[in-house]
């Protein structure tokens, strides 16, 4: 072995005192496998405004109790920095349901290690004593005015996966430079602390306090204020499924439910109970869509249930379905879906109040990558709207600023099916996103609406908004960035490709570099970072097409959308017709997958 790997695997072997991991590490050794050692110790996860995500396992590159006693010390210590009054006000760490037995990892031991490093300093933690939805953590931070919270989930991702996640006394996740900061203490406090391993130090600690009863108490106490028809609830002959993948979601979203006046809904008892070995299921991710939702279609067939629900395994996403007239199931999009939340929550803002006025302080926020729908409700109605880059770490922070200034934040979304319905919560939340879907759908039925006919009736008042994602995996961070730089490079003159297809390029704005070319200065108003890439074009026919890395997969996602205003139809080919958007999106997707292939292409020759 070389002296940096010599390095870190003896400091591993003082360091670990879990025998599990620490008995591979020195079995590695043994056998001299270099090549496993290397990625276990090669390079160090790195923190980022979404925390950490990796692989549960032995190593400074995975997830594993020494590296979360590593980065919630350094975390403690920048806290400590930032915070005169932390060991006044404390935090809040939860758990979902991840288990890996190979290497003894846990959601709930992590969580319990996190918790054990802020009580020998002195600091109160509010540990969650059961695993919890994410949104749930946010949730308290703001109710119990604390200085910051950390959730212990890796979400939709592989059943080796976990992550760690941190929210700010904001209530919104980190953003720049806290993660920069947050890093550098990790690097300066990875000696673990004495007793840190002691976790036994929790049991009867007067700094430990358990939040599950009144957080959930107070929590469906706030849900309902957004209950909008009780009566209708109450009567509703619409029946719904409910499915958490295996997930946390089941006894929340049975609770949000009960807090409508509705009866429950079904739930798929395959996957009902909390499993971290997903069995049922190849992505436990309801984004990927039919897949995952066999299991629920059977049961609503069954049930004849018209709605289902699905929640991500943390509870922090919501797909919807619906049986169409044609007896198929329909799955909404993550745009579609947010097009008739947003929708939703301005109608029933609206009839609540009747002040004109009052819509100056309205707004609502996407992502950049998500569809432009609610500017154009903003746009007609008379209230706001905001795009932030990509994730909710930018609509929670600027929900945050908006609402300091005395704004009303009604509803954000992103096109990965995340969506914010109530701002007691500034970040996705699945739990009160489902129910209130549930309302709205229960709503529908009673102007012998569905949802997929409110909504067209939406396209048609607002225009028409069709969008087209999908994604490419790629591992290779070498190959995804010269991917990008040969599209920068398009002519081999540092020049940006002009066509896309038989379609020309009007506009390019880069993200990674800050250029913006419609723009009097060529800079990005957005925020850029070089960390990550994100390039968009827009074409001379109106559409938009995004590509972009994932932050926490190892994805290149593309996104196109193209919108007609209201009353128009999308001519391509001379004539108005209603199927030229979708085909203009159809042909832009595939145009994407061949700029990428021509990338790739330029690369390996």
């Amino acid at each position: 072995m070389d002296t940096r790997l010599d390095q870190e695997t003896a400091r591993w072997l003082r360091w670990d005192k879990n025998p599990l991991t620490l008995e591979s590490v020195k079995q590695l050794i043994a056998d001299g496998n270099k090549e496993e050692l290397e990625k276990c110790f090669g390079a160090r996860m790195e923190f980022g405004t979404a925390g950490l995500r990796a692989p549960m396992g032995a190593g400074i590159s995975r997830m594993n109790g020494l590296t979360i006693i590593q980065t919630t010390q350094g975390f403690c210590r920048y806290l400590e920095k930032q915070f005169s009054d932390l060991k006044q006000r404390g935090v809040v760490i939860s758990f979902d349901a991840r288990a890996h037995p190979p290497s003894g990892g846990n959601s709930r031991r992590f969580a319990r290690l996190a918790a054990t490093t802020f009580i020998t300093q002195g600091i109160p933690v509010y540990l969650f004593s059961d695993i919890t939805p994410t949104p749930f953590v946010p949730y308290t931070v703001l109710h119990l005015k604390l200085c910051a919270g950390i959730m212990i989930t890796a979400s939709h991702n592989p059943k080796q996966d976990n992550g760690y996640k941190v929210y700010w006394d904001n209530g919104a996740q980190i953003t720049s430079p806290h993660d920069k900061g947050i890093s550098r203490a990790i690097e300066e406090n990875l000696e673990p602390w004495p007793q840190a391993w002691d976790d036994s130090l929790l049991n009867g600690s007067p700094l430990l306090h358990d939040p599950s009863a009144s957080i959930n108490k107070s929590y469906f106490e706030d849900l309902k204020k957004y209950c909008f028809h009780r009566s209708v609830n109450r009567e509703t002959k619409v029946k719904f499924v409910h499915t958490s993948v295996h997930g946390v979601g089941h006894d929340f979203v049975q609770s949000a439910f009960k807090a409508f006046d509705f009866a429950p809904p079904e739930a798929v008892p395959e996957q009902k109970d909390p499993d971290p070995e997903f069995p049922t299921v190849k992505y436990p991710n309801p984004e990927e869509g039919k897949g995952v939702l066999t299991l629920s279609f059977a049961l609503a067939d069954k049930t004849k249930a018209r709605i289902i629900l699905a929640n991500d395994p943390d509870a922090d996403r919501l797909a919807v379905a619906e049986k169409q007239d044609s007896g198929e199931w329909r799955v909404f999009s993550g745009n579609e879906l947010g097009a008739l939340l947003g929708w939703w929550l301005f109608t029933s803002w609206k009839e609540k109040n009747q002040d004109h006025s009052a819509l100056k302080d309205i707004y609502m926020l996407s992502s950049t990558v998500s569809s432009k729908i609610l500017r154009a409700i903003a746009l007609k109605e008379g209230f706001h709207f905001e795009e932030t880059l990509t994730g909710f770490k930018w609509m929670g922070n600027r929900a945050r600023q908006l609402i300091d200034q005395g704004k009303n934040v009604l509803f954000a979304f992103e096109e990965a099916i995340g969506y914010m319905c109530c701002p007691f919560v500034l970040d996705k939340d699945g739990v009160s996103a489902a129910v209130i879907s549930a309302e709205l759908a229960s709503f529908l039925a009673t102007k012998n609406l569905t949802l997929s006919q409110q909504l067209k009736a939406i396209y048609v008042e607002y225009g028409y908004h069709i969008t087209k994602a999908s994604y490419f995996i790629c591992h290779d961070q070498g190959t995804i960035k010269q991917l990008f730089e040969n599209l920068r490079n398009y002519d081999g003159k540092n020049n940006y490709p002009k066509t896309c297809g038989r379609f020309a390029i009007s506009g390019i704005r880069d993200l990674t570099t800050g250029y913006d070319d419609s723009q009097p200065d060529k800079k990005a108003v957005l925020p850029t970072s070089k960390s990550s890439q994100m390039i968009t074009f827009t074409f001379a026919n109106g559409g938009v097409a995004t590509m972009r890395t994932s932050g926490t997969e190892p994805k290149i996602k593309y996104y196109s959308e193209l919108c007609a205003p209201p009353g128009n139809r999308y001519d391509i080919h001379g004539s108005t017709c209603d199927c030229c958007a979708l085909k203009f999106l159809i042909g832009s997707a595939q145009v994407l997958s061949k700029t990428f292939w021509f990338a790739s292409v330029m690369y390996f020759n």
